[in-house]
């Protein structure tokens, strides 16, 4: 039986050909891990659509990630090292290939490099639903839906 008093986490985002729609019921049984899960899957979700809405060339920032992450660990040693990296030329170069004619994204795709460094090596800044599932072994991912043809 459903709660009278229920509360609801609604998320509803429409742009161009990007739909999403992410909904959670709160009752009296939902537990705060359950609802952090469904928090972090809508920001992460908007993470990645913000970018690719500037335009910012990701595969090229995550190609650039992995090729700085390749072969290191989880550990502040690697991290330090990968960052640093992210003065470089040769750095600087691949973010500015990636902003295309946008020079002003520049602090964006950098932002977003960082990011992709730090999550390849097991890191994160904020809460994520891999890191959740692995605390509590009942949480899921769910996997995307492919692409349904309109009727």
């Amino acid at each position: 039986m459903e709660d009278i008093q229920s509360e609801s986490i609604d998320f509803f985002a429409k742009y161009k050909d990007w739909t999403v729609v992410k909904r959670m019921t709160i009752r009296s049984d939902t537990k705060p891990e359950e609802i952090s899960f469904h928090l972090a899957g809508i920001r992460q979700t908007l993470d990645k659509k913000a970018f690719f809405f500037l335009g910012i060339d990701m595969q090229k920032l995550d190609d650039y990630a992995a090729k700085l992450t390749v072969g290191k660990r989880k550990g502040f040693g690697d991290l330090s090292e990968s960052v640093g990296k992210l003065a470089s030329a040769e750095a600087k170069a691949v973010i500015k290939d990636s902003c295309g004619s946008k020079p002003e994204h520049l602090d964006i795709a950098s932002a977003y490099l960082l990011r992709q460094v730090v999550q390849n090596l097991g890191f994160d800044f904020d809460v994520n639903q891999v890191m959740l599932s692995k605390i509590y072994k009942d949480l899921k991912i769910k996997k995307p839906l492919g692409r349904q043809k309109k009727q």
